[in-house]
């Protein structure tokens, strides 16, 4: 089977979306590296506060923006065996995105490998590995909520909704979109001048590394919930000439899962 014809949207780009992301992969180690062995760009971003003035640490974080981008589109391209098919442009975003937030969860496990290595082996404690983790952890928590909602794995009590009419779990339906779409309005209305305020004065978090969580976190809140809202209308207009489906216990036992613990179990 061809990369094409096992791709779920990219098609024929699949391949060179994989080339150009294993490029830019490269291209960011190569600038890290150099980074590192800089004494002055190394100690900077190893130890303290990296200077983001510096045209070196800027091609660094641009070029791994870019990889980590790249890299979250190509794995977009397929999806598990326990995940729903993506049916619009939405659903599209939405695993882009769950990609940025699993890469992200790498991202924290390797940060504070480093820093346990760095504190208990070297005793060199970095000032940047706590809160760095955090504020990676901060977006993995919001991009989740994403990803929850596009593959409606999000909770849902099926006792009553299973016994009504078609019409009425459309009638149901709809409002859960309207609650939905109340939420995301009441928190933009509530919060936009705070968001807009912190990210206009770049607000810091006040530690030795300072760097902008409040200002970074309290913006995607506002940008991810709307998409949210937007992921939840392109929910209900997918489903709205599906036949309905009962649920029962027994759909929250993961076949595939349970099968591929056995292969492993077995080996």
């Amino acid at each position: 089977m061809t990369d094409s014809a096992s791709s779920v949207w990219l098609g024929p780009l699949r391949r060179p979306v994989r080339n150009l992301a294993i490029a830019l992969i490269g291209l960011t180690l190569l600038i890290g590296f150099w980074v590192i062995l800089t004494p002055s760009e190394g100690t900077a971003v190893l130890q303290v506060v990296p200077s983001l003035g510096k045209p070196v640490i800027q091609a660094f974080l641009i070029a791994l923006t870019s990889a980590l981008f790249m890299t979250a589109v190509y794995l977009s391209d397929r999806v598990g065996a326990i995940e729903v098919q993506p049916t619009g442009p939405m659903d599209l975003l939405s695993l882009v995105l769950s990609r940025v937030a699993m890469l992200g969860v790498i991202a924290v496990v390797c940060i504070m490998f480093y820093e346990v290595i760095s504190r208990y082996v070297f005793v060199k404690p970095t000032l940047w590995a706590n809160e760095l983790s955090l504020w990676i952890a901060a977006f993995i928590f919001l991009l989740a909520g994403l990803y929850a909602m596009q593959q409606r794995s999000h909770i849902r009590i099926y006792i009553i909704y299973d016994v009504m009419p078609r019409w009425m779990r459309k009638v149901c339906d709809v409002i859960s979109l309207f609650l939905i779409w109340f939420f995301c309005f009441a928190m933009i209305w509530g919060s936009f001048n705070e968001a807009r305020d912190k990210l206009l004065r770049m607000e810091t978090f006040g530690t030795a590394w300072d760097p902008p969580i409040p200002a970074t976190v309290k913006t995607a809140m506002l940008i991810i919930i709307s998409l949210v809202a937007l992921q939840a209308l392109s929910n209900l207009i997918a489903d709205w000439r599906k036949e309905p489906k009962s649920h029962s216990p027994m759909d929250d036992i993961d076949e595939v899962e349970i099968e591929n613990i056995r292969r492993t179990v077995q080996k």
